[in-house]
């Protein structure tokens, strides 16, 4: 749940999909599905490369 007071950061950080489309492990090509988690895992369905990729708080790959 978000509050509706909640602030938002001006600059992020690119967890996925930071190389361009492509079918390399740090590329996604289609993603179709984004899931967050209770502990910031993050979940995307990468369709065109029939593959799931997870990221977890911290990591520095993906896993």
């Amino acid at each position: 749940n978000i509050p509706a007071n909640a602030t938002w950061k001006q600059n992020g950080v690119t967890i996925a999909g930071g190389h361009g489309q492509g079918t390399a492990i740090d590329q996604l090509f289609l993603p179709r599905g984004l899931f967050v988690d209770d502990d910031q895992t993050v979940v995307i369905a990468d369709y065109w490369n029939h593959r799931i990729i997870q990221w977890k708080n911290g990591d520095t790959t993906n896993g």
